[in-house]
């Protein structure tokens, strides 16, 4: 009896740390200024919230096709906190980038599939879609609201969906 305590004890301690441990890297609130930030631009003219919570304005529309989770995308962007630091832009760069939803923050995933070639947007991304608590590098503090221009210049895989 007292080894099956002491094991199921040991079981227990072990759920605990991984659950902790989860938690910890899993959670990502946003911080209360983001939270204030979005409040107030969801009460902006034009300003869409989905069912996620990313919200964008659509500055261009596309008339082009919509990339697939896979599908490569070539794109511009800038990247602002809402203090209206920059930490990252390819338009600074002089160059667009390429990549697939797939391989980006979960905002940009949900925005690239609903944009069309030649849209351009700016995101509002909750801290939940983006870096979350960890944040990135020294730029980007953990509970961000990222802010994005993102303009979608065209998809060179095909794509999965019109």
């Amino acid at each position: 009896m007292m080894k099956t305590n002491a094991r199921c004890s040991s079981i227990a301690i072990f759920l605990i740390l991984i659950l902790s441990t989860f938690s910890s890297v899993c959670w990502a609130a946003t911080s209360s200024e983001g939270l204030a930030f979005l409040a107030k631009k969801k009460e902006e003219p034009g300003v869409v919230e989905t069912e996620s919570g990313l919200m964008y304005k659509e500055i261009t529309p596309g008339t082009g096709k919509s990339p697939g989770y896979q599908d490569a995308c070539v794109c511009h962007y800038a990247g602002t906190l809402i203090d209206g630091t920059e930490f990252d832009s390819s338009y600074k760069r002089g160059q667009p980038s390429t990549f697939a939803p797939s391989q980006v923050i979960k905002g940009w995933t949900e925005a690239l599939q609903l944009m069309k070639e030649g849209a351009k947007w700016e995101l509002y991304i909750k801290s939940e879609l983006g870096y979350g608590d960890r944040g990135a590098g020294a730029m980007i503090p953990g509970g961000s609201v990222l802010i994005f221009e993102l303009e979608l210049l065209e998809v060179t895989a095909k794509a999965s969906r019109q």
